[in-house]
């Protein structure tokens, strides 16, 4: 069933209000790495598998997610999980060794997990396909807000307060965020939504959605890899600038990412009625973010924010296949089918902080210089990067619903 439009606005804003603070969480150790690195003695490897362990609690709920917002709805299943969220934001604040920081960091990913998937399963019932574009990508602009958050006005307070006491107030804000989903957001069936059918074995073998997921793993997964750890460490191992010019530069980063998904909200309804459709713009969209992850690493300590800004930003591209990936199913389907491809793009994540960790740490064995070492194991993303779109590219479209 349709909602209204302001129904539909009132929903879109309780859940943007809440991606906010999820996107918060989710980037903040790219600000906190020099912080963390010096309090608990961090190896690279140890900062990139912090920075997946959010990854390995979201990827780990996923497929059990996308049942039970099928079945139960957005609202449920939204307030339970924020709830999990909120106690990780307090046992991360607590943490004592790298062990605990890990183990809260995994929680955190668990409880965060159904931030975006909720509403897109929503989305995708209450609707109409041309606004579910568009309410994806401003979702996505309003996760870009929450990680300019998570950059400079975290690197103002830390010094402040210390790191631990901004964490106590996430956890508070997650609870007022728990109350207002609960208030505001309707019922599953309220709205006359269709029993859940179907299983994941028909997402899974689903050529489409074959299609669409080395791009999610290696490329959008790798896009969100670098926002939310390794370009603050490039920034200062490699670019040699202090923490605060690092978190300056993260935020120029981010207010892009802002102003690009905005753009795509607005545009995209119109492209997609030009003949434009998902498949097209990643096509001719992503060898974009090729030549600027080239740029990147061929210029080494001369490439700063605005280097990683263009990556960011025209990495943009494949933000467009979750919305298509859940058209391409029915809506008794699209939980799971979201669920499951959130799962592929988290997945991705993960191996490529955790990925590029132990590259560079092994290629320091070998002799390499820190410069070198970052930029080799950046090459070899690049490379599977290049594979994924290839793929993509050489398979035949079949996703008819689009």
């Amino acid at each position: 069933m349709v909602l209204s439009r302001r129904d539909a606005v009132l929903v879109f804003l309780v859940f943007a209000f809440t991606y906010f603070f999820a996107a918060l969480v989710r980037a903040v150790t790219a600000t906190l790495a020099p912080t963390l690195t010096a309090e608990f003695e961090l190896h690279a490897r140890d900062l990139g598998l912090l920075g997946g362990g959010y990854f390995i609690g979201f990827a780990a709920t996923q497929l059990p997610l996308g049942r039970w917002l099928d079945a139960h709805g957005p609202r449920n299943v939204l307030v339970g999980f924020l709830g999990v969220a909120a106690v990780g934001c307090l046992a991360f604040s607590l943490a004592s060794d790298f062990t605990y920081l890990l183990a809260a960091r995994v929680l955190c990913g668990v409880g965060l997990g159904a931030c975006l998937m909720a509403p897109l399963t929503g989305f995708r019932r209450w609707l109409s396909p041309q606004m579910q574009l568009r309410a994806n990508s401003w979702m996505l602009m309003t996760g870009s807000l929450g990680m300019v958050a998570s950059t400079l006005p975290v690197q103002w307070l830390v010094p402040r307060v210390g790191w631990r006491p901004v964490f106590w107030v996430l956890a508070a804000l997650l609870v007022v965020c728990m109350v207002l989903i609960a208030l505001r957001v309707p019922r599953w069936s309220e709205r006359g939504a269709a029993p859940a059918q179907g299983s994941y074995r028909e997402v899974w073998r689903h050529p489409y959605f074959r299609r669409m997921a080395p791009v999610g793993f290696f490329s959008y997964g790798g896009m969100l890899a670098m926002q939310t750890l390794w370009i603050g460490p490039w920034l200062v191992r490699v670019a040699g600038h202090e923490p605060l010019e690092s978190a300056s530069g993260l935020f120029v980063i981010n207010v892009s990412m802002l102003v690009a998904f905005w753009s795509w909200g607005l545009f995209n309804p119109r492209l997609a009625a030009s003949g434009w459709n998902t498949d097209r713009l990643i096509t001719w969209g992503m060898p974009l973010s090729f030549v600027a992850m080239g740029a990147i690493i061929t210029a080494g300590p001369a490439a700063g924010a605005g280097a990683w800004a263009f990556f960011c930003v025209t990495s943009t591209f494949l933000s467009l296949a979750q919305p298509a990936v859940g058209m391409a199913f029915a809506p008794a389907l699209a939980g799971r089918a979201l669920s499951a491809y959130n799962l592929v793009i988290f997945a991705g994540v993960f191996a490529v902080q955790w990925g590029v960790g132990l590259l560079i740490d092994g290629f320091e064995r070998l002799g390499l210089s820190e410069v070198s070492r970052f930029r080799a194991a950046l090459a070899v993303f690049l490379a599977c990067s290049i594979g994924a779109w290839v793929f993509f590219v050489r398979r035949a479209p079949d996703n008819p619903r689009q």
